[in-house]
């Protein structure tokens, strides 16, 4: 095999055989010069040592002046080589050589694979899984190109491979032996990676992140498992944010016959609500209200019971009757979610989040900084004029989807000092920058690497999946173990997070519990929380779904 020098070396080896040769050369010109020009002769040694001299620009011994004008002008020009010599020299020649030599040390081979989940490629869409996967200790590999990604994720204490898969086939050899194989790179270098890792037996899963849907089918075709598109779902987990139309507050609200409503609102740190335990406000029995929970920082936390204490800045999710729900307003302000929804940003992700808007029927105004089709306002989303013209104050909700993150946290501060009211949704690329923008203002901040970690950890770790999204619902159930009891006062948030919000009876709905009601057998009882807490009440309470028709 023949041993194949990098171009760092070679060039390093012609700079060390160049240099002495040109020292030799000017060492022989200055000694003619000076014999010939100036009549003061010098010896071989004294003239190479002038030579070194200027050429490293480290000075001079006893010549330090000329009177000839060609030998001056030869002096000048040798000094100033020096000097574009001693810039081009590191840069160009010793510090890419050094930077090979650390780069060597960095692993061209994958480890053995028994067992590990390989990643082509380190990205956005893969940062929140890469965490997960870490967090719970099971074990990875990341094959990356860029050697600088490379760096600093060893840096970071992953474990990575570097190499031009393209150029390099043999950086996968032993892949058939790992657990299941991800690809965020770009669509055309994934399907390589798939391609390759099948030619060379891995029989396992593979997972592919692309950017464009058209690209799903071609990439199953040459060999992967699964194809996913991380920006259209993150569009549409905005757009199912945006519109009740498309995800309703709480699903199966509706069964309750229009006997109660649901609202949200916002709580101002001057609110009399702010900080204070549900044990000391009695909502229910003051205003007929049932507090689900609230949501802050992107997060539902249901209530659960009277030492749950509502936060400065979280959104109040109430259940009572549409009156009833009216009283709330003195002590915290309604989220309104009539009137249009403002899009700012239509790049990939905003397109589709309209798109999808479009198809459930809701009403958009589209801000963008170019005038392409479909923007409504063209102009900068950081500008109140911008803001104004998009009559922002009036709008039910503002989904934010600019494609950079230092731009979206400003911009959500911006809009949220306009709007302190409009309900506010930002994408986000990298999930470390969910909490600033939580911190910015934002009520709900996606990024694309939840998205995608809550796609493929189903996969990959089974019951420890990433969860993006909390949806609430409400139930008809039986009332199991709640049968001669008071349903508000049996600890039913307690133990499970849900909430008792109605009960039917001989065919007709209360909202309103009086204190002296106690549950029987046939009463019908409507809970509202999170599938975790609508599960754990029927744990709990030994309770089942009421189905028309069943006995009793």
């Amino acid at each position: 095999m023949v041993f194949q020098l990098r171009r760092s070396t070679k060039r390093l080896l012609a700079l060390v055989a160049t240099l002495p040769a040109a020292l030799l050369l000017l060492a022989v010109i200055y000694m003619l010069g000076m014999s010939h020009l100036e009549g003061d002769p010098r010896g071989f040694w004294d003239s190479l040592e002038w030579a070194s001299e200027t050429l490293t620009t480290t000075g001079y011994g006893r010549d330090a002046h000329w009177h000839h004008p060609a030998m001056t002008l030869f002096v000048v020009t040798v000094q100033l080589s020096g000097m574009f010599l001693i810039f081009l020299l590191f840069p160009t020649y010793v510090l890419p050589y050094f930077e090979e030599r650390f780069e060597q040390r960095l692993p061209r081979r994958l480890p053995s694979m028994g067992g590990r989940v390989l990643f082509h490629r380190y990205g956005p869409s893969v940062d929140s899984l890469v965490a997960e996967l870490r967090r719970v200790g099971a074990p990875f590999v990341i094959l990356e190109q860029d050697r600088a990604i490379g760096r600093a994720l060893v840096d970071r204490g992953f474990r990575v491979v570097v190499g031009q898969l393209d150029e390099d086939p043999e950086l996968l050899a032993g892949v058939e032996r790992a657990r299941a194989l991800v690809t965020s790179a770009d669509d055309h270098l994934g399907a390589t990676f798939v391609m390759i890792a099948r030619e060379r037996g891995f029989a396992g899963p593979i997972y592919a992140l692309a950017a464009n849907p058209l690209h799903r089918a071609p990439l199953i075709k040459v060999g992967a498992t699964l194809v996913y598109t991380p920006s259209h779902v993150l569009a549409a987990a905005l757009a199912a944010h945006a519109s009740t139309r498309i995800s309703p507050q709480a699903e199966g609200l509706q069964s309750l016959g229009g006997q109660a409503g649901i609202a949200e609102y916002r709580v101002h740190p001057e609110s009399p609500l702010a900080g204070q335990a549900l044990g000391a406000i009695h909502l229910r029995e003051r205003l007929g209200i049932n507090l689900i929970g609230q949501w802050q920082g992107g997060r539902f936390t249901p209530a659960r019971g009277p030492a749950t204490r509502i936060a400065a800045g979280a959104i109040l999710v109430a259940i009572g009757r549409p009156e009833n729900l009216v009283r709330l307003e003195a002590l915290a302000a309604p989220i309104r979610r009539a009137g249009a929804i403002v899009v700012a940003g239509l790049g990939e992700v905003g397109r589709k989040v309209v798109e999808m808007l479009h198809d459930a029927g809701e009403t958009t105004i589209v801000i963008d900084e170019h005038d392409h089709p479909g923007v409504d306002v063209v102009g900068n989303v950081l500008d109140p004029h911008t803001l104004e013209q998009a009559r922002v104050r009036e709008a039910g909700t503002l989904v934010l989807a600019l494609s950079d993150d230092s731009s979206g946290v400003f911009g959500t501060a911006v809009i949220r000092d306009y709007a302190p009211h409009v309900r506010l949704i930002a994408r986000v690329n990298r999930a470390s920058n969910v909490p600033r923008l939580h911190q910015a203002g934002a009520d709900f901040a996606l990024a694309v690497g939840q998205v995608a970690g809550q796609l493929l950890a189903h996969h990959l770790l089974g019951e420890s999946g990433l969860s993006v999204e909390q949806r609430l619902r409400c139930m008809r159930v039986r009332p199991g173990t709640l049968v001669g009891k008071h349903p508000w006062h049996a600890g039913v948030r307690e133990r499970s997070g849900a909430s008792v919000v109605a009960m039917e009876r001989g065919g007709e709905v209360f909202v309103d519990l009086p204190a002296d009601l106690r549950v029987t057998p046939e009463d019908a009882l409507f809970i509202c929380g999170t599938t975790e807490g609508l599960s754990l009440f029927q744990r709990e309470f030994r309770s089942a779904p009421w189905v028309v028709g069943a006995g009793t």
